[in-house]
């Protein structure tokens, strides 16, 4: 786990670059029984549960205000979508404000501090909107978010859960249902 979080940190763009190039390298140090790369990359699957885990236990404290938003976690280039096996069963086609994209969204609730409160992987074609009422149990004040969730139901929804837990969207629209 603490490699694969160290790649994301490195300015290496492919896995098998910092692997081979840097950690074997470089890191017999930290890590003397270091596996062959393709032992590691088998074992890279069975990290996701303790990843899980180790993120909610990190999680930061509800301040109040809390931001919400999605981000495109694109597996493959859209020319390759036909010919993709790895994700082949869950990742999905999906539209962001930047284009189409084939893979998952990755919904992010964090504080005003930047700490992680909640997140969920779904596929791409998930709208934003579908998962903030799991994301958002539990928490009070205001939730902002960007236009992406604009939408009456979910407004009135977030609103009447919890005096006070409302949407704010950054355009406003509505701006007179504010009260309680």
């Amino acid at each position: 786990m603490t490699i694969l979080i160290h790649f994301h940190q490195s300015h290496y763009r492919n896995f098998k670059a910092f692997y081979l190039l840097h950690l074997c390298r470089h890191g017999q140090g930290e890590f003397p029984h270091l596996l062959s790369y393709n032992r590691f990359v088998a074992l890279i699957p069975t990290v996701l549960m303790p990843l899980c885990i180790y993120l909610h236990t990190r999680r930061g404290e509800d301040t109040g205000i809390t931001f919400i938003d999605a981000t495109s976690l694109v597996v493959c280039h859209n020319r390759r979508i036909h010919s993709h096996k790895v994700f082949k069963q869950v990742a999905r086609r999906g539209k962001t404000s930047m284009g189409w994209f084939y893979g998952f969204k990755l919904h992010l609730v964090v504080n005003d501090r930047g700490e992680l409160l909640a997140f969920r992987i779904t596929p791409g074609n998930v709208d934003d909107r579908q998962p903030v009422p799991d994301l958002t149990q539990g928490l009070t004040g205001k939730l902002i978010g960007d236009r992406g969730y604009i939408s009456h139901r979910l407004f009135q929804t977030e609103s009447h859960r919890v005096c006070g837990r409302l949407l704010v969207v950054s355009q406003a629209i509505m701006a007179d249902s504010w009260r309680c």
